[in-house]
C-alpha cells in the first residue's frame, strides 16, 4: 500500500441509515412534522431498532431532529443565522448586553495560559464576566469575557455582594468601564469543539454536544483590552460574520492531526 494511503473502512450500518434518513427527510417531510415511530421506521428500512436509534441519535446531535417527550421525533427547523460582528453586536458591554444575559463576574489572578493570551503577567488580576446569549428565548451560546484589571484602571471597587443580583451588578460595573474604551481593532478565530458539563448545562444540552468556539480579541489604544471565548450550539446555529467580522483560518498541523487521531 502506498505511503499515506488509508485502508478502506466499512461504513457502519447506522451511518448508512443516517444518510438514507437524511434523503428521506428532505424528500418527504417538512419542518415540524413528526416522524413515524421507531417500529414503523425499522420495518420500512429493514434494520434493527438498535441501529435505527443510533442513526436517530446522530441526526438529533446534528440538529436535524428534535425529540419531544409525549409527542415524538420532529423535523427540526433550519439553523438560525446568528450575527457575529461589531456592527450587529457592538462593543462588549453596549449593544451586546441586549442579546447577552449576565450570569456572574469573577475577579481572580490570571493562570499561565490566560495571562499569555491576554499579554499580561501571570497572576495579574483579570475580571471574567460570564454570559449566555439568548435568541427567541432560547440559549444559543455561552461566553467568558476576560478583561485585565490594567485595561480598566478607573474601575471602582467592585461590591462583594452575594447572590445572583450581586454578581450581575459586579458584571455590569466591568462592562460599563469597558464600554468607555474606544475599540480600534478586533480579530476572531473559530474552531469546532464539544460542550463541557458546565457549558452544556447553560445551553440545556447534553455534554459532548457539538459547539462552535469563537475567540475574539478586542484592542483599544493599541493594546489588547479584552478576550471573549464564546461557545455556540452547532446544532442550531450558523454564524454570520459580515464584512467587518474577521475570521482567522488556521491550517491543522500534522502533529495536531496525529494527536487527534490517537
Amino acid at each position: 500500500m502506498a505511503q499515506g494511503q488509508l485502508a478502506a473502512v466499512p461504513e457502519p450500518k447506522y451511518w448508512h441509515l443516517r444518510t438514507v434518513l437524511v434523503r428521506t427527510i428532505d424528500a418527504e417531510f417538512s419542518t415540524g412534522q413528526i416522524l413515524p415511530n421507531e417500529r414503523e421506521l425499522a420495518a420500512r428500512f429493514g434494520v434493527a431498532r438498535a441501529t435505527l436509534r443510533q442513526a436517530l441519535d446522530q441526526l438529533e446531535l446534528e440538529g436535524r431532529l428534535v425529540r419531544r417527550r409525549g409527542i415524538g421525533t420532529l423535523i427540526a427547523a433550519p439553523r438560525v443565522g446568528v450575527p457575529v460582528n461589531s456592527s450587529e453586536e457592538g462593543w462588549p458591554g453596549t449593544a451586546r448586553s441586549q442579546a447577552w444575559r449576565v450570569i456572574d463576574c469573577v475577579s481572580a489572578a490570571a493562570p499561565t495560559q490566560l495571562a499569555a493570551a491576554l499579554g499580561i503577567a501571570e497572576g495579574a488580576t483579570v475580571h471574567t464576566v460570564r454570559r449566555v446569549r439568548m435568541l427567541h428565548g432560547v440559549a444559543v451560546a455561552t461566553e467568558s469575557l476576560h478583561v485585565p484589571d490594567s485595561a480598566v484602571p478607573r474601575l471602582p471597587a467592585l461590591p462583594h455582594l452575594v447572590g445572583a443580583s450581586g454578581e450581575a451588578d459586579r458584571a455590569r460595573t466591568v462592562l460599563r468601564q469597558l464600554e468607555r474604551l474606544g475599540v480600534d481593532g478586533e480579530s476572531r478565530s473559530v474552531e469546532l469543539g464539544v460542550a463541557e458539563a458546565e457549558q452544556a448545562s447553560q445551553l440545556e444540552r447534553p455534554p459532548g454536544t457539538p459547539v462552535l468556539v469563537v475567540t475574539t480579541q478586542y484592542a483599544a489604544a493599541g493594546r489588547l483590552v479584552a478576550l471573549a471565548v464564546s461557545t455556540y450550539r452547532a446544532d442550531t446555529c450558523k454564524l454570520t460574520f459580515g464584512e467587518t467580522g474577521l475570521v482567522e483560518v488556521t491550517p491543522v498541523q500534522a502533529g495536531a492531526l496525529a494527536r487527534s487521531a490517537s
